[in-house]
């Protein structure tokens, strides 16, 4: 029967051959082995990171939908980077594919993308998350009011939280990014693209997905106004 450590072992081939490379089927030496548990504790860092954030990012939703019957928050979204993205990223940065480089160099290695209705609701959010006394604000970059080239819009945050663990507290980043629906729909497509060849057919896709940003920029702007008149509307019957 297998142990739980040979399952550990087994679960762990993938790993072992997305981010140090070599045949999964070879035997495992002791200190790459050491490593590659190491590697999935640091993930599990990660994760409980994640867990911190959105359930505060919840917490929040939750106290607003009762109190102003609003809700600023549609969807939260997570994800902890691939093996073989974190050793690739890495390597573009000319830093050693090792674990102690990953918390040290990578701020997105655990993501979490929070869906908004509005924009006004993006900065909304970010305000009262960061204000928390233990949520520190590392960087931050506004693609929305400065956009990319390409056309893409999004608020990216990166902070750092205390993880309090059985036998200490580390302080873990996350990379937080703020759209609204109409910019989450536009990432989507734009991310199958991101990678494709140079080819004029290409070319002529990431011109019209350009345009369409622009389109889907100003009816985030009008949905914004139009729900502020409604607002007003009502104020004025009540």
């Amino acid at each position: 029967m297998a142990t739980i450590y040979d399952n550990r072992v087994t679960r762990q081939r993938e790993t072992l051959k997305d981010f140090f490379g070599g045949d999964e089927k070879e035997e495992i030496p002791d200190e790459l082995l050491d490593r590659l548990f190491q590697f999935e504790a640091l993930m599990t860092k990660y994760r409980c990171a994640i867990r911190e954030i959105t359930t505060k990012l919840e917490i929040l939703n939750d106290e607003l939908s009762a109190s102003t019957k609003q809700n600023p928050i549609e969807t939260i979204q997570s994800r902890i980077k691939r093996p073989y993205s974190i050793a690739e990223k890495l390597k573009r940065q000319n830093q050693p594919v090792t674990v102690e480089a990953i918390s040290r160099h990578l701020n997105d290695v655990a993501g979490i993308r929070v869906i908004c209705p509005f924009i006004k609701d993006i900065y909304a959010v970010e305000k009262m998350l960061i204000q928390q006394d233990d949520v520190h604000l590392i960087a931050r970059k506004d693609y929305i009011r400065s956009p990319k080239e390409s056309g893409y819009r999004s608020l990216h945050l990166v902070v750092e939280i205390p993880v309090f663990f059985s036998m200490k507290k580390e302080n873990i980043r996350v990379e937080i990014q703020i759209r609204t629906v109409a910019m989450n729909f536009w990432a989507s497509l734009e991310h199958q693209i991101r990678y494709k060849n140079e080819s004029q057919g290409v070319q002529d896709i990431v011109k019209e997905l350009k345009e369409c940003a622009d389109t889907i920029a100003k009816t985030d702007e009008k949905m914004q106004e139009l729900k502020l008149r409604i607002e007003n509307h009502e104020k004025k019957e009540a």
